[in-house]
């Protein structure tokens, strides 16, 4: 691999081998990787975390998509990932109010 572009929530960074060792934090977006067998390759991926440790560049997310089309992939950030984490916030807000009702009943 001779590079890797990946989105985090400081923006999006590069990533070259032998450089600093290092772990980002993933948002959801294209996560973008150049091998010299392979050519340029992009990912959809969701939330997660990226290790690089010398050459080697570990990825763990909840979700991804293989593609070649930038415009689709970056639709189905948009459709897929980014609506789930909307949804997702939108549960942990109601959550967090139920257990705040439940907890002030108790304090009565």
């Amino acid at each position: 691999m001779t590079h890797v572009v990946a989105e985090t929530s400081e923006g999006s960074y590069g990533f070259l081998p032998n450089r600093l060792d290092c772990i980002a934090p993933l948002t959801p977006g294209i996560l973008t990787f150049n091998c010299e067998k392979d050519g340029e390759i992009f990912v959809a991926v969701d939330e997660g975390v990226l290790i690089k440790t010398g050459n080697t560049v570990l990825v763990s997310v909840r979700s991804a998509i293989l593609g070649t089309d930038l415009a689709t992939l970056r639709s189905a950030v948009d459709k897929e990932f980014l609506a789930l984490n909307e949804q997702a916030q939108q549960v942990r807000t109601v959550m967090a109010k139920l257990e705040s009702s439940f907890l002030n009943r108790f304090r009565l």
